[in-house]
């Protein structure tokens, strides 16, 4: 595989990973919000407990993606950053906002505080996730352009404030949801828990399906780039194929309460999702304009950072999987 699309790869298989592991603790936060009946105390409880030991550790595979993005495609990075850095910019402080809300939440000087700071941490859960969708929307429809000339300032609106992103974004916030209620059902020891968070999963399901038809439609409606590469050909076939499989079976397995096969169908939902939207773009990195060669950086620094991903891997991967092993083991 040559350098530029090894490196491509790299991208976004750390967004798969950040997607499947990071995106339920954004849905964490949804149904933390959500949370209601006899056992709400509880099943915020229970979503404190699962995103506590882990909650910082996913955030690496975010900041890896920055930075394959940032050193092995420069252009595409300015491009990026710079078309949707309002987005961006929400994206990062709900994220921080997030994350300050769930360290401060136990140390709260009375209920009125951790009141105040529950809607924080609720609020800066959805916010992330839906930029997030956005920000890929907007890449996705082939509104961003690479060139950093001087624009007028509502450019770097409506790039992103029009209906497929924000629908994407939507898509995006009930895949997340979706996927946290599923991980619950197993982290859950209480029957009754697991009955909560197996009826949200199923309501999650079923938004997610309504909102991938809408999202599919408003992008053939703007004639965004991406139309193409999700509708045509047996690769497109394929993945639409393989990802509703992975859909429907999760949603089976949840309502025949098959817990752990539901877990792992509902994470390769997500990863085909992701896959999927990478390759019904390629070859573009910012379509239409940058491809994965045009975009690349020179072989030198490729082949440097391939070989300190490479290092960085071998520390990083074990002691995930250690992380996992600990805090997660029965």
């Amino acid at each position: 595989m040559p350098l530029d699309y090894l490196a491509a790869a790299a991208l976004f298989g750390s967004l798969v990973i950040y997607a499947v592991t990071g995106g339920a603790d954004f849905g964490g936060g949804v149904w933390d919000l959500l949370a209601s009946g006899p056992r709400a105390k509880a099943q915020r409880g229970l979503i404190a407990r699962a995103i506590a030991p882990i909650w910082e550790a996913n955030h690496v595979w975010l900041i890896l993606a920055v930075v394959i993005l940032f050193s092995a495609f420069p252009p595409a990075f300015a491009a990026i950053c710079t078309a949707l850095h309002v987005p961006l910019g929400l994206l990062l402080l709900g994220i921080v906002l997030r994350g300050s809300a769930f360290a401060f939440r136990s140390y709260g000087p009375g209920p009125d505080f951790e009141r105040r700071i529950d809607r924080v941490f609720a609020v800066s859960s959805l916010v992330s996730p839906v930029m997030l969708g956005v920000v890929v929307g907007a890449i996705a429809s082939g509104n961003v352009s690479a060139s950093l000339d001087s624009r007028p300032l509502r450019a770097y609106f409506d790039v992103w404030l029009a209906p497929f992103p924000l629908a994407l974004g939507a898509f995006t916030l009930c895949l997340f949801a979706f996927l946290a209620a599923v991980y619950l059902t197993v982290e859950a020891e209480d029957a009754a828990l697991r009955d909560d968070f197996r009826t949200r999963g199923l309501a999650a399901g079923l938004a997610c399906a309504a909102l991938s038809w809408l999202s599919l439609w408003l992008a053939s409606r703007e004639g965004a780039h991406v139309v193409a590469g999700l509708t045509s050909g047996l690769r497109a076939y394929f993945f639409h194929a393989s990802t509703a499989g992975a859909a429907v079976g999760a949603l089976a397995a949840l309502h025949a309460r098959r817990w752990r096969l539901a877990r792992a169908l509902a994470a390769a939902q997500v990863a085909l999702v992701v896959g999927g939207w990478a390759l019904a773009q390629a070859p573009y990195l910012v379509p239409p304009e940058l491809t994965i060669t045009s975009a690349a950086a020179p072989r030198s620094v490729l082949l440097a950072m391939l070989g300190a991903l490479g290092a960085g891997l071998a520390l990083v991967v074990p002691a995930f999987v250690y992380l996992f092993r600990v805090f997660k083991r029965r």
